[in-house]
């Protein structure tokens, strides 16, 4: 099976890879401004999200596996490959295991370290909503609110929610296999994978994702690899502060 995308634009082919709990959506407006520069851009769900189909296996190992189909299928050589959180851990992956397909790299606020699991609360909240109930969509956010503080985060997850049919909401994400599988978010990229084409590693000031700590560990998976910091945004960083998002990943690949 394929994954699931939204392709925009004419040139070069340029792929952009989600993170956890999110879909390619999540990059529709830079999508089409990086298209409008002149590439062919694909906004892609991972296996498990958005319209992509869902699956009982979930690791990195079969994300790069699904990624490595997808080029395949549409013929990709020679890309520039974007990731943020879990997509880029996905990303550098792929790009180590098939550096012959990736022209540049780019990392959105994630590390290739391991991460201790941390995504407890945002699943309890949305296992917290029964759908069985047929709540309304202000109810399932009503609940989500009990449990998920963060406005954004919970705007951020909502954005999954969609209408099976008149009167029953669902998640398009898988959540019973993120229930089960959701210590493989945290794994690390294996100590000997190594990408040595030019890598650009951004980060948000207010995120605490990668730490100066990690710039030895990055240069050592990534020789090539600029690192720099996005003011004024978390995790979030390219819907937090699009424009300098945007600019710095139009400097590196011009």
């Amino acid at each position: 099976m394929i994954l699931h995308s939204k392709i925009e634009g004419q040139g070069k082919p340029f792929l952009i890879l989600h993170g956890f709990l999110g879909m390619a959506d999540n990059w529709k407006t830079l999508g089409t401004q990086y298209a409008n520069e002149g590439f062919q851009v694909h906004l892609i769900d991972l296996r498990n999200h958005g319209k992509s189909f869902h699956s009982e296996d979930f690791s990195y190992d079969i994300m790069a596996q699904d990624l490595m189909n997808y080029c395949q299928h549409f013929s990709i050589q020679n890309c520039i490959l974007l990731g943020h959180s879990m997509g880029g851990k996905v990303a550098m992956l792929f790009a180590t295991m098939f550096p012959n397909l990736v022209d540049k790299l780019i990392i959105a606020d994630i590390a290739p370290k391991y991460y201790a699991p941390h995504h407890q609360t945002i699943l309890a909240g949305l296992n917290a909503v029964d759908f069985t109930q047929k709540p309304s969509r202000a109810a399932a956010e009503e609940i989500l609110a009990q449990l998920i503080l963060d406005v954004g985060t919970r705007q951020f997850l909502l954005k999954s929610l969609y209408w099976i049919e008149s009167g029953q909401l669902a998640f398009r994400f898988n959540l019973e296999v993120f229930n089960k599988k959701v210590n493989e978010i945290g794994n690390s990229l294996p100590s000997e994978n190594k990408f040595y084409k030019n890598t650009l590693f951004l980060r948000g000031s207010n995120s605490n994702y990668i730490l100066n700590e990690d710039f030895e560990n990055i240069k050592h998976h990534f020789p090539h690899a600029n690192i720099e910091t996005i003011q004024n945004a978390g995790h979030w960083l390219h819907a937090e502060n699009p424009n300098d998002f945007y600019e710095k990943t139009m400097n590196f690949l011009k």
